[in-house]
């Protein structure tokens, strides 16, 4: 299901949910809160879109950067966030990402490496990552004559703000449509040529044992439509071009 409209504002899709729990498919763009660093935004954040599709109290137990969109458990209730943020805590929780990056990534690694905080501290950072398929277009982009990219899921281990962001960054690999740590060529390419300004990363799979209900929970989130509109010009693009 897509996130419709209703006055005004996005009704946000419900992937889950439980007597104690919701895990909600954020779209890109969107606040999950306002805090002192979101001050001079205006617009609606998530937990308030909530709120009007009455849900009295969701608490978000984690975080998605307002240009990431995916995957985010909130409990219900005041009462319940301990145990799901314990979870967390523990790394008793599988948080995956995918990602389209520029650059080809073969194989797998593991990236770990410091990220400051939002307080100016530097904390410890992990990330295990692999390289699941590449493409290439014949398009220049400075200073390479074709432009490659790679999908890449990431499974941070740590939960650090813009980890994964700037962990891409760090292996040389920056995300699609992160004009904070990426590269500025290629995202102008998407925005220019394709129309596609939008960060390409996707908080894609929560996998977590209930603390309360005691099994194992195993949610998908499809990703924005934008991404089916990449795969569409460059699979155009590539066919075009082959057959000249």
């Amino acid at each position: 299901m897509n996130p419709l409209l209703y006055n005004d504002c996005k009704e946000i899709e419900i992937v889950y949910e439980d007597d104690y729990c919701i895990v909600v498919n954020k779209p890109n763009n969107l606040l999950v809160h306002h805090s002192y660093f979101s001050r001079n935004i205006e617009e609606d954040s998530l937990v308030q879109l909530l709120k009007l599709q009455g849900y009295e109290s969701p608490i978000p137990v984690h975080r998605l950067d307002r240009k990431t969109s995916g995957l985010l458990l909130l409990a219900k209730d005041k009462e319940f966030v301990k145990p799901f943020q314990e979870l967390f805590e523990s790394q008793q929780i599988s948080k995956k990402y995918v990602a389209l990056v520029r650059g080809f990534v073969e194989g797998n690694g593991v990236i770990d490496s410091p990220v400051k905080n939002d307080r100016g501290n530097y904390k410890d950072a992990l990330t295990h990552y692999i390289g699941v398929n590449s493409l290439e277009l014949d398009i220049p982009v400075e200073p390479y004559i074709t432009a490659r990219y790679s999908y890449v899921e990431f499974e941070p281990k740590t939960g650090r703000m813009h980890q994964l962001r700037i962990h891409s960054n760090k292996i040389s690999h920056p995300i699609i449509g992160d004009h904070k740590y990426g590269n500025r060529h290629h995202n102008q390419l998407f925005e220019d040529k394709f129309g596609l300004p939008n960060l390409f990363l996707h908080a894609f799979q929560l996998v977590f044992k209930h603390p309360f209900l005691e099994k194992e929970i195993n949610i998908i989130g499809e990703k924005p439509l934008f991404w089916k509109e990449f795969e569409d010009i460059s699979w155009n693009y590539l066919l075009n071009h082959h057959q000249e």
